[in-house]
């Protein structure tokens, strides 16, 4: 992990989001302490944790919230299954803090951009979503209408693209399979994406070194940002 924290420190990042295996939800508050020293050091800030799995249990809901408020944590990142929207409602307002659905692409529950609105319809502002584009093309979706349809409930977005609109293909360099990465920009741009949501670029090819194929894809991102 802190090998990977100094890549995306040296390749310009400023923001990092979490998964529990790389910070656990248990973490001790002097693991907490670590952590936040380690990240004032490399000049980052946590954008958001996850995905984190909620269910009917009330009290285990509430514990990843205690973790993410001792963290310092704005966005959850979440998988929900529908017996967990009564705490959650419940703890989004106490705490303050968002819950983003991440849809995980074909058969999963929360495949489709109407999936994830129709879950979200009559819950809290702060229960909304953390659209990974990648897998919405998997889905068959438009990335970019799937950004003005979230509008107002999308408190994170994951940068990835695909060679094809299927369940089963390739992770690609953003821009060369179906992601119009210019049009992705200047649609968060129109919806007003938060300015403190959680952007993340997520790259899963060459797992062994992927540092070259990562900087061509954040040169992607910044251009397509910087016209937006």
């Amino acid at each position: 992990m802190d090998e990977a924290l100094k890549h995306a420190r040296d390749l310009g990042f400023r923001f990092v989001e979490f998964y529990p295996g790389m910070y656990p939800l248990n973490s001790t508050p002097e693991q907490i302490a670590a952590m936040n020293k380690t990240l004032a050091a490399l000049g980052l800030t946590i954008s958001a944790h996850g995905v984190n799995g909620f269910g009917g249990d009330a009290a285990a809901n509430r514990k990843v919230f205690e973790f993410a408020k001792a963290a310092g944590i704005r966005t959850l990142s979440a998988d929900p299954a529908p017996e967990a929207f009564a705490s959650l409602d419940e703890l989004v307002k106490e705490f303050d803090i968002r819950v983003a659905i991440h849809n995980h692409g074909p058969k999963h529950r929360y495949n489709k951009v109407l999936d994830v609105l129709h879950a979200i319809e009559k819950h809290d502002d702060r229960i909304g979503a953390c659209a990974d584009l990648g897998h919405f093309i998997r889905s068959g979706e438009n990335p970019v209408e799937v950004i003005r349809l979230l509008k107002g409930r999308l408190y994170g977005v994951h940068l990835k693209d695909f060679q094809d609109m299927q369940e089963k293909t390739k992770g690609v360099i953003l821009g060369k399979g179906h992601l119009d990465v210019p049009a992705v920009f200047a649609a968060l741009e129109q919806v007003d994406f938060p300015a403190d949501g959680a952007l993340s670029l997520e790259y899963e090819e060459n797992p062994k070194d992927p540092l070259a194929d990562i900087r061509e894809c954040l040169e992607v991102a910044r251009g397509a940002l910087a016209a937006a």
